[in-house]
């Protein structure tokens, strides 16, 4: 059986996968992108005012609450430059990958390769961001981004017509 042929229940079950998948990317890529954007318009000081309004209630109920106090501090820290580089950063990352989305869904050919070297680079930088914080967040996106990269190979050889040759044919 070819991972390849389109023609067999796995072949239209690794298509509809990868399908699939493309459809999560982009919902993930579109609401990274209207992140960032909402970050960019945002106002300096609305980060720490959100979190002031957040955490009112159960800070003045419970000043010990750790998780309402984490939240507060890290608004407190939260500067304007930083909102500025993840406004674009998210901007930037959650377009870049709903461009690419967008071609693969339209079966763009030039786009398959592009997309692998992309979500690689992504998965490289993942990888560095998981070495220093550890965060299990960083290793599931990293894993998505690894399936959709093997559908998107699987994928491009489906389309360019190649066939990966059982190892028993001769």
């Amino acid at each position: 059986m070819r991972l390849t042929d389109p023609n067999t229940r796995l072949g239209r079950f690794l298509h509809w996968l990868f399908e699939i998948s493309l459809v999560l990317k982009g919902l993930f890529a579109a609401a990274e992108t209207l992140s960032g954007l909402a970050l960019l318009g945002m106002p300096g000081n609305a980060v720490l005012r959100l979190a002031q309004w957040l955490t009112h209630r159960e800070l003045t109920e419970d000043p010990h609450d750790a998780i309402a106090a984490a939240l507060l501090n890290a608004a407190q820290h939260f500067s304007i430059e930083t909102q500025s580089f993840y406004g674009f950063y998210f901007t930037s990352h959650g377009a870049l990958k709903l461009v690419v989305v967008v071609l693969l869904m339209r079966g763009v050919l030039w786009a398959y390769p592009g997309a692998v070297a992309l979500l690689t680079a992504f998965v490289v930088y993942q990888m560095y961001l998981w070495s220093l914080h550890h965060a299990i967040s960083m290793l599931l996106l990293t894993a998505l981004d690894l399936v959709v990269i093997a559908l998107t190979v699987r994928e491009w050889y489906v389309r360019h017509g190649f066939a990966i040759r059982h190892s028993s044919q001769k």
